[in-house]
């Protein structure tokens, strides 16, 4: 069973998520919060499995717990779930250690699965979003994850290392990643944890951003 919580400030919004997980098989909402404060006190409470953050919410915002959950040491898979497409807060809330991004409108389907994945340790930085980042990149705004030193250097990638990167930049779990390149899942495992120390991150989110910044994926 997959533990769920659900943090955003409109009751009837906390509502609707939670009828509508609990119409999906292995899936429960453990606790809510509606706010960022509150937020990280309940999952320090309930050690849930996946996270669903709002972002704008009065008070301590969803970035604000994200750095409060990081500087707490929490590591738990948050899932951001919001109404607005904005590049800056796609921007801070992955810095701020979010692993997926997905927007309100999205199908039961679509929420489920994306929960799924990152129950199972992947994340959701859809290709539109990596495309958005790119272009930042570019325009000179190269995005750095928070906490971590600009300056350290990255090791060299292989050639297979690059491929597995480029896949974890869109999302791709490592079941998917394994099918794409006819490899045993074992293996990936095997590449994504070589990718994550040569680029000196703890999660995939982070290591997307790394190698963004360093220029490994334009």
């Amino acid at each position: 069973m997959i533990r769920v919580c659900v943090v955003d400030d409109q009751t009837l919004v906390r509502q609707g998520i939670r009828s509508l997980l609990g119409l999906a098989e292995g899936v429960e909402v453990v606790a809510e919060a509606e706010d960022g404060r509150s937020a990280v006190a309940v999952i320090r409470a309930h050690a849930p499995d996946v996270v669903l953050l709002d972002l704008r919410m009065p008070g301590r915002d969803g970035i604000g717990a994200l750095e409060d959950l990081r500087e707490l040491g929490i590591d738990v898979p948050v899932l951001v779930l919001t109404t607005f497409d904005d590049d800056e807060l796609v921007l801070g809330a992955l810095r701020a250690g979010a692993r997926g991004y997905l927007l309100k409108d999205v199908t039961l389907e679509q929420l489920v699965g994306a929960v799924r994945t990152l129950a199972d340790g992947g994340t959701l930085v859809r290709p539109a979003i990596t495309e958005r980042l790119l272009r930042t990149v570019r325009e000179g705004g190269a995005p750095e994850p928070l906490g971590e030193d600009v300056s350290a250097p990255v090791e060299k990638l292989t050639g297979r290392e690059v491929e597995v990167l480029r896949l974890l930049a869109g999302g791709y779990t490592n079941r998917e990643i394994a099918d794409a390149l006819f490899l045993a899942e074992g293996t990936v495992k095997n590449h994504v944890s070589a990718v994550l120390l040569k680029l000196g991150t703890r999660d995939r989110t982070r290591a997307v951003l790394r190698a963004l910044h360093h220029g490994l994926l334009d």
